[in-house]
């Protein structure tokens, strides 16, 4: 019989594979849904390959990042991460609500203000989207 304790822990795990994905920069091996969608400052991404192509585009303003996780609650089938996300001299504080269904993200809510995004901080949209 699957308990609480479980349940925490499979949404702990994909938290924590989130964020290693992330570091090692193995972004097409992500923990998330075919049915993915990803609500930020800069919008709504729904798709995982959608999700995966702006990725690919940007690839500059995704990848080389570290984590500092500040704090985190998990609960069945979601958690709330604070993190500072850092990447040479640009950090960015973040909270998220991560979304678990059939062992996967289905969907991350990121909370940051962004300000005044500097030019080379702008991301290019893919063609075909």
């Amino acid at each position: 019989m699957r308990t609480f304790y479980d349940e925490l822990m499979k949404i702990k795990k994909l938290v924590e594979t989130w964020f290693a994905k992330w570091e090692e920069g193995d972004f097409e091996n992500l923990p998330i849904s075919t049915s993915f969608i990803h609500i930020s400052p800069f919008g709504t991404i729904r798709g995982k390959e959608v999700y995966l192509n702006q990725v690919r585009k940007n690839k500059d303003k995704f990848l080389g990042y570290t984590f500092e996780i500040g704090d985190a609650i998990y609960e069945d089938h979601r958690a709330c991460v604070q993190y500072k996300a850092i990447q040479e001299d640009f950090s960015l504080d973040v909270s998220e609500w991560h979304y678990s269904s059939g062992g996967l993200i289905e969907k991350i809510i990121a909370y940051y203000h962004i300000g005044e995004i500097r030019e080379e901080r702008k991301l290019s949209v893919p063609e075909n989207d």
